[in-house]
């Protein structure tokens, strides 16, 4: 681990557990801690070989109608349904997915203490009455699950503001991390779809607001704030990650060039700007604001004036993970014939 990234993730646990000890300006501490994650997730999403799963064009087309459906299904579970045990039901889940994240993000760093063996000799679990189902983890994985199931318990008993935190912010880390867009294309129908999107069901509907605060579980951001009427700023997680991937993507096609970061600096800079004119605008208007109305002009446009400016649009458009995961591959079979002859 380099020492920026070091930095950028003692920042983030110090800046999580701030408000504890010390009141910290609630708009601030939204623009830090999303910033801060954006960044850690993707210098954590920067990996030897490239993912060799990678978002088509027509699952980014999908994603805004998929995303609109379960929003709906939420909205009228709660409107029908009684909020605890849709609540009840949804933290056993969280509960659940909430190990698998927080035992991936802290991994990295406790498999560095740990024999070798215990991070590479796979287990096989089959599950009974089901051969066919199997679930492979290594001690290592074990290992990290043991804190991260503690934690959970913690929140699903507690609920407490900084246990929602750090799921949250686990469950961004991962997704900017293991999620890879393909190519900037991809990325701009993504980002395109998901605008329209927020601005319909915030603009125009009840419900994105409304399941936000019916929703007790780690979906949002939780940040503490001096007005008793309104005790929590909250930010969204797709606030988080969806821009993220897309920076994440920029900072890859940097190193895939050999060079130090410069585009994923400016989409970085886009969406550090976007953020904070989305808290200017909250303020104004003292009303909540679609996120990404603000971020995906601000990210894709900082990014295509910087890559205008220096000329490289054609690279950019023609960059694809997926064909360089293939030609990688490729290459990784033709060391192995090249071995056997």
């Amino acid at each position: 681990m380099k020492n920026t990234e070091r930095i950028a993730n003692l920042a983030l646990a110090g800046l999580t557990l701030a408000p504890l000890v010390v009141k910290i300006d609630p708009n601030l501490n939204v623009v830090l801690t999303a910033c801060l994650t954006v960044f850690v997730g993707c210098y954590r999403s920067v990996k030897p070989t490239p993912p060799t799963e990678t978002m088509s064009n027509e699952h980014a087309m999908r994603f805004p109608f998929v995303g609109s459906a379960m929003l709906l299904s939420l909205f009228l579970l709660f409107k029908f349904l009684s909020k605890d045990l849709v609540n009840t039901v949804l933290t056993g889940y969280f509960f659940v997915l909430g190990i698998v994240a927080l035992s991936a993000t802290l991994l990295p760093s406790i498999k560095r203490f740990l024999p070798k063996h215990w991070n590479e000799d796979l287990i096989v679990w089959r599950f009974p009455y089901f051969r066919s189902l199997e679930i492979e983890f290594t001690r290592s994985q074990i290992v990290a699950a043991i804190p991260g199931t503690f934690f959970c318990a913690w929140y699903a008993l507690r609920k407490h503001w900084l246990a929602n935190n750090i799921l949250g912010l686990a469950f961004c880390i991962q997704g900017i991390e293991m999620l890879s867009l393909g190519s900037f294309k991809t990325g701009a129908i993504l980002l395109a779809g998901l605008f329209v999107y927020d601005i319909f069901w915030v603009f125009f509907t009840p419900v994105m607001v409304s399941v936000a605060k019916s929703f007790d579980a780690p979906i949002k951001l939780l940040f503490p704030t001096s007005d008793s009427a309104r005790p929590f700023s909250m930010l969204g997680l797709g606030d988080i990650v969806i821009p993220g991937i897309f920076v994440a993507l920029a900072l890859r096609f940097d190193v895939s060039r050999g060079k130090q970061p410069q585009y994923f600096k400016s989409a970085f800079l886009g969406y550090t700007a976007g953020l904070v004119l989305t808290i200017i605008v909250m303020n104004w208007f003292q009303a909540a604001q679609p996120a990404l109305l603000y971020i995906v002009p601000a990210v894709i446009g900082f990014l295509a004036a910087h890559c205008i400016w220096n000329g490289d649009v054609k690279q950019l458009l023609e960059f694809d993970e997926s064909k360089t995961a293939n030609s990688s591959q490729e290459e990784i079979n033709d060391k192995s014939s090249k071995k056997v002859e």
